[in-house]
Formats: structure tokens, C-alpha cells, sequence
């Protein structure tokens, strides 16, 4: 039998730093799909430009890359979801965006394009002008007869838009569906023709609570396709904003969570310790979320005088609260809410390729941060993992990504290295990948230079791997469950609007 292995390593291959991308026929390309499945490949993303459609994928046993593509042939290009359940989605945005369509593919409806856009296939070499009045696209209806619970896009809070539909047979879920793109940007248009410098802020607004993570792997891809590196003492303050990052973030689902159970003590104590380290983080870096803060070539500024000092002092307050915010979590008000709740199985979680708090909850140990050697050195980041798969394991892993983070940002601020925190970044061409651990899972950018210019690109948000499995898991879930299994996923939205 031919392995995955095989496929690739006979098929032609392009640069693309740091891994080379094989260019396979359409035959090669099913065979692919069909081998990764008995092998376990892992599906990282997908995605297209006008001329090929594009596939990333982890080999786990060798802890391998493997970015491949194939010819769009037609308009058309051969289908993975049959093989690959979570292509599916990719496959909507695919078409949505640039027209093409996935021959034998299981799900043909839109994703982004809710028929409100002025042109159909925006991302085509000839984007196709629609007439206006056509009616947003809405989740597919339910079973004859059958109740439905709609929930969103608008949800009372600050919350990200997005509509959850909800089939019930009494009080128990039947069917969810999801349906996003209601914040679409258009960031793959507005990316293509500019410079990386101009371009990663759209990189850093995809995902408020991920700007950090996004930024970083955007602009590792961008120094990746100039073969050039950010300066140590610029790969060490990314690293403390990524660390930080992930502690207000993993504060912020531990106090929304506590107030979905009904635990205000978390909610308020969560909420004010994520408030302090925010204050913190502007006076260290200038903005509240380090929006910006990462650019291709090292960072924007250096860390602002006496901010070593300041940030030390909120996760100071940080470590001194988070024993009482575990033994809170061990009390029978939220154990016993949470035990079971929304389970995730380690095979449908490495299925999906989720990563993250919500992977790692469910048995698989992925974290780009120690497997893929992103920088962290002699930091070493512990990994721990659960197989309960449920929203308790969860929030008990987020306390002790937090408890971690808190070890690796002091380390790299105590070791942190004098110099420069940027270099130049040359006009060449190029085509480079990277990837960033952001609180919610693995982040992943692939872009194109043609002379210093970005001739196209993709981002991979966490979102595009923990909507399926939220759709999976919530079937046969109660109705009343529905909102805190949602907020312990921790499911993102706009960074899979594009």
C-alpha cells in the first residue's frame, strides 16, 4: 500500500520555507486524503488562491510539516471532506471566496457569503456582480415539526457574531448548526498588493484575544518566505506578550464560565486579576491587548521602561490568587456543574486537528510552543493533558496554563538580552509558513511575497477546528447546557470571518 509519505515524496515540490510545498495531481491529491486518514494525519488547514488549491498537514509521527497543493482545474478541484470531515468547512470559504468547487464534496452551502456582498467570488480573477436585495443566508431548518432555538449572531454582550441553530427534541439538543461571517472583513484582499509592514495589522484584528498569537505567526511567515530572523531580544518580547496574552485570556473564559455557573466569587476575582494585567500590558507595551505590537522583522518598540517591573507585579497579584481560584473550581458549586459537561473523545478531537486547551482536555498533546520549536529555548513549556474531555478538565487546564505562563514570563524578562528589536526587511520574493500557540489552539499563516509585496496569503484561526467539534458535542447536550458549553469551548468567531 502506498503511504502518505510516498505520495509526497515523489510529487514536485516548490520552496516554501520552512517546509517545501509538493504540488500533486488530482489523483495524487485523493490518494493523499485517502492514505492520511489510516495514518492519522492531522488536516491543519485548507485553502486556495486562483490557481491551486492548498492543503496543510501534520504528520504525528515524525512530528513533520506537510503543506501540498493541487491545480484548480475548471473551477474545480477534487473534495477532502469525504475523507476529512472538517475540510467541509474550508471548502464553503473556498468557493465563497474565490468560486472554485470542490468535486464530491459533502457540503455545498455557503459560509462567508450571507448573499449580502455586492460581488459573488471576490477573491476570482473575475469576481462575478450580484444584484442587491438578496436575503442573508440563514442555518438550515430543522426536522419537520421539530423545535428550534436560535441563538445569536447578536448576544446581549461583547460576545464575537455569530448564529447557532438549534434543534431540539424536548429539552435535549438534536442538531446544532453554526453559521459565521458576519464580521467578514475582507482581509485576504486587503492584504494583497501591500508590504508586510502595512499588512499585519490586518493580521492583528483578526482575533481581539489572539492579536499577539496572530501577529507573531504572520510575522514569522513573512521573515520565513526572506529567510531572515527578528532579533533575540524581539523573539523574547514576543514571547512575553504571547504568555500574557494567553493569561488574560485564559482569565477572561474562567470568569465568563463562572458566570454562566452561577460563581460570581470566580467571575469577580477572575475578572479583576484579567483587568490588572491589561493595565499592566499598556504601560509595558502601549495598548491594552499589545495590538500592533508585533511586526515582520522583530517588534514595533522595545518594552517600555520600568514594564519588566510592572508586568511582574500583576502576575504577582496573579500567582498569589490562582490557589483559591483552583480550590473554588474543586467546591461543589462548579464541580459538580461542570463534571461531564459538554465531553470531548481524544479520536474526534485529533479528527478535527483541535488543539489547544479543548484538544489537550481531551487527551491529545499538541503544543505548537514546545513540539514545533517556535523560539521558546531554555523556556521549556510544560504540557500537561487530560482525558476527561469535559468543560471541568478544561477550566483545571486553563489554571495551569496560566500557573505556566506565569513561569515562562518570568524566566524570559529575567534572561531578557540587550540589542536591537527590528531589522530591515528586504524586497525579494518568497513563500513562507509559521505558526503561533494562541490560548485557544494552534495558529497558522502561509503567505506569498512577490518582491517584497504579499501576493497572497491565509490565516488559521483556532475557530476553523473548535466549531465542528462544538457542533458535534452539543448533539444529545441538554438546551440549558448550551451556553456553557459554548463558553468553555471559548469558540472564536471573527478569526474565521476573514
Amino acid at each position: 500500500m502506498t503511504t502518505a509519505s510516498d505520495i509526497v515524496s515523489t510529487a514536485e515540490a516548490e520552496i516554501c520555507r520552512p517546509w517545501l510545498r509538493h504540488i500533486l495531481p488530482h489523483a495524487g491529491w485523493t490518494a493523499l486524503a485517502y492514505a492520511s486518514v489510516a495514518e492519522q494525519w492531522i488536516l491543519l488547514a485548507h485553502w486556495a488562491d486562483t490557481a491551486q488549491a492548498h492543503a496543510l498537514f501534520l504528520d504525528p509521527a515524525a512530528l513533520t510539516v506537510v503543506p501540498v497543493s493541487t491545480p484548480i482545474e475548471n473551477g474545480c478541484y477534487p473534495a477532502l471532506s469525504p475523507f476529512l470531515p472538517g475540510a467541509a468547512w474550508y471548502e464553503r470559504m473556498i468557493h465563497d471566496l474565490w468560486g472554485h468547487a470542490a468535486e464530491g464534496g459533502t457540503d455545498a452551502r455557503p459560509w462567508l457569503d450571507h448573499g449580502t456582498w455586492p460581488h459573488a467570488r471576490p477573491m476570482a480573477t473575475r469576481p462575478e456582480a450580484r444584484s442587491a436585495g438578496e436575503p442573508p443566508l440563514l442555518a438550515g431548518a430543522g426536522q419537520d415539526g421539530a423545535m428550534i432555538l436560535p441563538h445569536g449572531p447578536i448576544w446581549g454582550r461583547l460576545d464575537e457574531a455569530a448564529h447557532l441553530r438549534l434543534t431540539l427534541d424536548g429539552p435535549t439538543i438534536q442538531r446544532a448548526e453554526a453559521l459565521l461571517g458576519f464580521t467578514h472583513k475582507g482581509t485576504l484582499t486587503l492584504m494583497r498588493g501591500k508590504s508586510p509592514r502595512a499588512a499585519a495589522r490586518f493580521a492583528a484584528r483578526l482575533s481581539a484575544d489572539a492579536t499577539v498569537a496572530h501577529s507573531v505567526a504572520f510575522a514569522q511567515a513573512t521573515e520565513s518566505a526572506m529567510d531572515i530572523g527578528a532579533p533575540p531580544r524581539a523573539a523574547a518580547l514576543r514571547i512575553v506578550m504571547m504568555e500574557v496574552e494567553r493569561i488574560a485570556a485564559h482569565l477572561d473564559n474562567l470568569a465568563e464560565v463562572g458566570r454562566l455557573a452561577d460563581a460570581q466569587t470566580v467571575r469577580t476575582r477572575c475578572g479583576l486579576l484579567r483587568e490588572t494585567l491589561l493595565q499592566a500590558s499598556e504601560t509595558a507595551f502601549g495598548h491594552r491587548l499589545m495590538m500592533d505590537c508585533v511586526v515582520p522583522g522583530g517588534v514595533a518598540t522595545d518594552i517600555a521602561e520600568g514594564g519588566p517591573e510592572v508586568i511582574l507585579r500583576a502576575l504577582g497579584a496573579i500567582a498569589s490568587q490562582l490557589e483559591s481560584v483552583r480550590r473554588l473550581h474543586d467546591g461543589a458549586v462548579l464541580s459538580s456543574r461542570l463534571s461531564g459537561l459538554g465531553r470531548t473523545g481524544a479520536q474526534l478531537a485529533a479528527s478535527l486537528g483541535v488543539g489547544g486547551v479543548v484538544g489537550r482536555a481531551s487527551g491529545r498533546a499538541f503544543d505548537v510552543r514546545s513540539l514545533l520549536s517556535l523560539g521558546y529555548g531554555t523556556l521549556t513549556p510544560r504540557l500537561a493533558v487530560r482525558t476527561n474531555g469535559d468543560a471541568a478538565a478544561r477550566q483545571h487546564l486553563r489554571i495551569f496554563e496560566i500557573e505556566e505562563s506565569l513561569r515562562l514570563v518570568s524566566l524570559a524578562l529575567d534572561a531578557l538580552p540587550d540589542g536591537p528589536v527590528t531589522v530591515a526587511l528586504p524586497h525579494v520574493s518568497g513563500e513562507g509558513i509559521a505558526c503561533a500557540e494562541s490560548v485557544r489552539g494552534d495558529v497558522w499563516h502561509w503567505l506569498r511575497l512577490d518582491h517584497g509585496q504579499i501576493a497572497a496569503a491565509f490565516p488559521r484561526d483556532p475557530g476553523w477546528a473548535l466549531w465542528p467539534l462544538a457542533e458535534r458535542v452539543l448533539e444529545n447536550a441538554a438546551a440549558d447546557d448550551a451556553d456553557i458549553i459554548r463558553a468553555s469551548f471559548a469558540l472564536p468567531a471573527s478569526g474565521m470571518d476573514l
